[in-house]
């Protein structure tokens, strides 16, 4: 964009843009999952709680959790309330967080994950094949690329039973991997 300030002078914006910010390290990783305590963080999208009841159900299923804390956030276009993911960060040693299947659902669970993330618990945000490089793009912008999502399949809202359960076995098992760091 061509602006001009004055009679002699023109100022040029390059419409780019640039990300500038600094790289923040993922949480801790446990050595393992048995026996610490699960928070789960569904963001009211649809079909999100049957994702998430599926993969604490797939979970415990090979894990013992100490405790498992299930808490819904009321906007799925907005961050989790600061009193919520510090509620989380105090209760839970590891959190799953879902769902990110459109444009500013993605974007707040990966900011939920990385507040999460910076406050020392480990956090697997879920988002689909579709959303990929948005959740790339904001964790590097906002300084924790290392942050690894969980991926399934798209879409997610208007998906079968029988789907439900494919993408509840990709959950369980890359959620796994994102908690231990592999």
């Amino acid at each position: 964009m061509l602006t001009t300030l004055d009679a002699d002078s023109r100022f040029v914006f390059d419409p780019r843009g640039r990300v500038e910010s600094a790289e923040t390290p993922i949480a801790p990783r446990p050595a393992a999952l048995d026996g610490l305590r699960l928070g789960i963080l569904d963001n009211s999208k649809w079909n999100a709680s049957k994702l998430l009841r599926g993969a604490q159900a797939a979970l415990e299923s090979s894990l013992r959790f100490a405790a498992v804390t299930y808490a819904v956030k009321h906007s799925f276009s907005k961050d989790a309330d600061p009193d919520l993911i510090a509620r989380l960060a105090t209760d839970c040693d590891i959190v799953l967080t879902a769902i990110g299947d459109c444009g500013s659902c993605c974007s707040c669970c990966v900011r939920d994950s990385i507040a999460l993330e910076r406050m020392g618990v480990p956090s697997a945000c879920i988002v689909t094949t579709e959303f990929v490089q948005e959740t790339a793009l904001t964790r590097a912008a906002l300084g924790m690329p290392g942050l690894r999502p969980v991926v399934i399949d798209h879409p997610v809202s208007s998906i079968t039973a029988e789907e439900v359960a494919a993408r509840v076995a990709q959950i369980a098992l890359q959620a796994q991997a994102v908690w231990l760091g592999r």
